[in-house]
């Protein structure tokens, strides 16, 4: 039996890419997988498809630069399977732009969701 099969995983990043294909593959092999990430209709298709194919799956909407999105996400997961055994933070934002040009708001977004992913696990590590 697989050690994934049962476990609660909260996926940020989820609608495509690496996010999507983590959601498939541990849906397949057992895991209620719930997903965020800011196109929710891709989020929906994927949750339907998971769903079609006997997988557990649950979506919001999220901006991982929220600390209130990413609180609210892994309440989600809690409220419908009791606790998380695993957060995937694969969502993030990267400038566009050399250093040198200095937009510091671009810098500033990664801090931002680094910190709002950041503020995620601690309840889960210190409730």
């Amino acid at each position: 039996m697989s050690e994934i099969n049962g476990k609660v995983v909260v996926i940020t990043g989820a609608s495509s890419g690496i996010g999507e294909a983590t959601a498939k593959l541990l849906a397949s092999r057992g895991a209620h997988v719930v997903m965020g990430a800011r196109r929710v209709e891709k989020l929906e298709a994927l949750a339907s498809l998971i769903q079609a194919e006997g997988g557990s799956a649950l979506y919001q909407q999220l901006d991982v630069t929220s600390i209130e999105q990413m609180q609210s996400i892994i309440r989600l997961a809690q409220s419908r399977f009791g606790r998380v055994d695993v957060i995937v933070n694969n969502a993030g934002v990267m400038p566009l732009s050399p250093l040198e040009a200095l937009k510091i708001d671009e810098w500033n977004r990664i801090s931002t969701s680094i910190s709002a992913e950041f503020c995620t696990v601690l309840p889960q590590v210190y409730p």
